[in-house]
């Protein structure tokens, strides 16, 4: 019989709470030990306790190397993530906007010195017209995903009005019963009536 599978959920019982974590801390530990052992790599780990007991666990002899490692490896990752940032910036910067790069470029495919322009005149127009496509396609997404998202939401609206209305009927259709039922019994003689038509056919007989 396999072992039954635990529901991730806070635990509402505190005794037990405090159960599953003291089992589960010596267990995570046990395995950030074999981790750093088996692969040979350093491993820290920090658990702070719900009454702000702090836990620690460091593969070498300090703890604070692996932290002050880790930030320095953070930080040298913004760094590199921003330089691209500028680098990116300051690469399409020298592009013209869209609307000025289509008047240009309409400008000087009317020209009938077309002939005349050089090479890096037809590079630089073929990066600006490549800019604007990439513009174009990247505005193209974004409307085509934000009018899937409306239309998704109008959809779940609709849903929800269909099922309201489902609802309704079906109320509407329950208390038409009752009023039918109600009416059907309305209809029937009273009781005195019904015992004198009784007496009324014996007598006959």
């Amino acid at each position: 019989m396999g072992r039954r599978k635990v529901e991730i959920k806070r635990i509402e019982d505190k005794s037990c709470r405090q159960i599953a974590f003291c089992k589960r801390r010596k267990g995570l530990m046990k395995k950030a030990r074999e981790l750093s052992i088996l692969c040979d790599v350093d491993v820290g780990v920090v658990i702070i306790s719900n009454r702000c007991r702090l836990h620690e666990f460091s593969s070498t002899n300090s703890l604070t190397g692996i932290l002050q490692r880790y930030k320095s490896h953070v930080e040298a990752e913004k760094e590199i993530s921003a330089e691209i940032q500028v680098a990116e910036q300051s690469k399409y910067s020298r592009f013209m906007p869209m609307g000025e790069l289509l008047q240009e470029t309409d400008r000087q495919l009317e020209e009938t010195n077309a002939d005349d322009f050089t090479v890096s005149d037809l590079i630089h127009l073929e990066n600006e017209l490549q800019t604007a496509l990439i513009q174009t396609r990247s505005r193209k997404t974004h409307m085509l995903l934000e009018s899937i998202k409306h239309l998704h939401e109008k959809e779940n609206l609709l849903r929800e009005e269909n099922k309201l209305l489902e609802d309704h009927i079906a109320r509407m259709k329950k208390n038409g019963e009752v009023n039918e039922m109600s009416t059907d019994f309305t209809d029937l003689p009273p009781r005195h009536i019904i015992c004198r038509q009784q007496r009324v056919t014996l007598n006959f007989l």
